[in-house]
């Protein structure tokens, strides 16, 4: 399986795609941003005449945004998550749903859209693709070597692709980067948030099984292993969630002014750190879920330290 790194125009930097020969010929899992640059490095790196297959491991910009470059240029099959799919078909549903969770945590309509407005200058929601198939739904991916596993938290619809030792894992499992958990509508039902910390805690579960596989990570140039990015990911979170800790009782809209005291001018970052920030209060309520995922998959003793600084400032900060 080979790498390919382009640049992108967003603040996350550089991401990757990868190549591979599989049974039923060329695949690449992911595609790269929507840009001039991203068309020029997808074209260096693979003749479209010769493309197959497109799996995407989650809809967001820089990971699926030549999608339909490659449908017009290609006869690849593109495969997505369920969970994206539904994005795609009740995007402006979904979007109302966002701005009442938004209303509902105390952010006004005026931040709502200027926050649309955010999406739009920023292109976080690129062309859908014209033709997909459904990754849940597609039986012949075992025939292909190609299997796959479902690993919400960041988004949704993360999944993570498995092919001979090589594991794919988008923004799942990252060197460094603690990859905000996004602030959504639950898109199983469209009725109440989704929790990601929950999600989370379960993925985590799922994660172990990549021990001992080649990660082949969205960002950074590699990986060295499936604990060290969940060791870096829950000490983040942890460090983030002692600082939010006196701050919980507050509204949230407090919490971010707080927090930020107004270094945050733009909506969609502010809207990334609500997300987190939503995320911490989750563990907040429930830290006993994360040190239940983490005792079983064996990585609590080395965040032991920094869960006991959560409780005990959780019991400083309780009300009487």
């Amino acid at each position: 399986m080979l790498q390919h790194t382009v640049q992108t125009p967003y603040v996350v930097g550089e991401v990757h795609f990868y190549s591979a020969e599989l049974d039923g010929g060329l695949a690449l899992f992911d595609s790269g941003p929507p840009t001039r640059e991203g068309r020029a490095r997808l074209l260096d790196s693979i003749d479209p005449a010769h493309l197959k297959y497109l799996f995407v491991t989650h809809c967001h910009v820089d990971h699926y945004g030549l999608a339909n470059f490659i449908l017009h240029n290609s006869d690849a099959v593109v495969y997505i998550a369920r969970a994206d799919a539904i994005k795609f078909n009740r995007h402006a549903e979904r979007m109302a749903c966002i701005a009442a969770l938004l209303n509902e945590f105390g952010f006004g309509d005026d931040f709502v859209r200027q926050l649309r407005d955010s999406f739009e200058r920023h292109k976080i929601f690129p062309t859908t693709p014209e033709k997909y198939r459904i990754v849940e739904e597609s039986a012949e991916l075992a025939s292909l070597g190609v299997s796959w596993i479902s690993c919400p938290g960041h988004s949704q619809g993360d999944l993570v692709y498995l092919v001979g030792d090589s594991a794919v894992t988008g923004d799942i499992l990252l060197r460094n980067i603690f990859q905000a958990p996004l602030l959504d509508i639950d898109l199983e039902s469209f009725e109440g948030r989704f929790r990601n910390y929950d999600r989370y805690c379960a993925s985590l579960l799922k994660l172990t099984q990549l021990r001992g596989y080649r990660i082949k990570p969205g960002h950074r140039q590699y990986v060295r292993s499936v604990d060290e990015a969940i060791h870096f990911y829950v000490t983040t979170l942890l460090e983030r969630t002692v600082q939010v800790l006196p701050l919980r009782r507050l509204p949230l809209t407090e919490i971010i002014g707080r927090l930020f005291e107004g270094r945050l001018t733009d909506p969609f970052f502010v809207y990334l750190k609500i997300s987190e920030v939503v995320f911490m209060l989750d563990l907040i309520e429930n830290p006993a879920l994360l040190k239940a995922s983490l005792e079983r998959i064996g990585l609590f003793d080395r965040v032991s330290g920094l869960f006991s600084a959560v409780l005990q400032s959780q019991t400083k900060w309780r009300k009487p």
